[in-house]
């Protein structure tokens, strides 16, 4: 059964950390809808004053955010002692877990354009204390599925016709793909009944139930076992995600996200106390 729209958004302009101007497809307020996933951010631009202030020394605990970089480039440090700097076409995924602090520093391309994406996924409440872990992503081990119709589909997580992704450890096990069809295909993306799943649209246009969709437009669908999207005389590029809802109470205070308001509570007194940390040595 092919999945129809459930609701389209807007992705919506704020500003976060240091001084970051972003969109944000989805967040706190629509996360019971997207269960599994927590939020997805979009945070291209052309302009280095609105993105080099970065995101300085920050906790998170509960969560685990995958970072997807489009153009320029993303440095990260935390306190587990992990570096790392992703560029084009490369994935930052981290896993938070127990407590995390980390910061993350954007850097512009020649042409001072900085372009990605960030997703953060639940953890279900058996991992949320698990050991926090880090792990860089090249390009080159990100696979690229063609298809007959005029599709690619770079596969980040997950399986498509048959070939896997790289990152196969997030504990909500998404399929997280980015695709791009030519002028004048189709494509059909299978999909699990009962998963969550939407995409995201950041270049060209795009057709989903006779549905035009452009640029920063985001479609939730609803139940079915297949998505099937088509272009007419543009190309399109979009993020496709599909996972399985946890199905659990959610509490979440700014980077922190339980189950409970007393873990929240927890949290932010060990940040206070100084303990928030449980593992200091380099995670593996």
């Amino acid at each position: 059964m092919i999945r129809k729209i459930k609701s389209i958004r807007n992705a919506e302009a704020t500003l976060e950390g240091a001084g970051v101007y972003l969109k944000r497809a989805f967040g706190y307020y629509q996360q019971p809808e997207y269960d599994p996933f927590l939020m997805l951010d979009d945070f291209r631009n052309d302009d280095p004053d609105k993105y080099l202030p970065g995101f300085p020394w920050h906790p998170h605990r509960g969560i685990e955010t995958i970072t997807y970089m489009l153009e320029g480039a993303a440095e990260h440090g935390d306190s587990l002692g992990n570096h790392g700097v992703i560029h084009k076409g490369e994935v930052q995924w981290m896993t938070a877990g127990s407590g995390i602090i980390h910061q993350e520093m954007p850097k512009p391309n020649k042409k001072g354009r900085m372009y990605g994406f960030q997703l953060w996924t639940n953890l279900p409440a058996k991992e949320k204390m698990c050991k926090p872990r880090y792990r860089d992503l090249r390009a080159k081990d990100l696979p690229v599925v063609r298809t007959p119709e005029g599709a690619s589909v770079k596969i980040i997580s997950g399986e498509f016709n048959g070939v896997r992704g790289p990152v196969e450890d997030i504990f909500v096990q998404p399929h997280y793909y980015d695709v791009r069809l030519s002028e004048k295909s189709n494509l059909s993306l299978p999909t699990a009944p009962g998963f969550t799943c939407f995409i995201y649209v950041y270049s060209g246009t795009c057709f989903t139930s006779d549905t035009k969709l452009g640029n920063t437009q985001l479609v939730l669908f609803e139940d079915g076992d297949k998505v099937e999207i088509s272009t007419q005389d543009t190309e399109c590029s979009f993020l496709f995600l599909c996972g399985k809802p946890l199905g659990e109470p959610v509490a979440w205070r700014g980077p922190i996200v339980m189950n409970t308001r007393e873990e929240i509570r927890l949290a932010f007194q060990e940040l206070e106390q100084g303990n928030f940390i449980k593992d200091r040595v380099q995670s593996k």
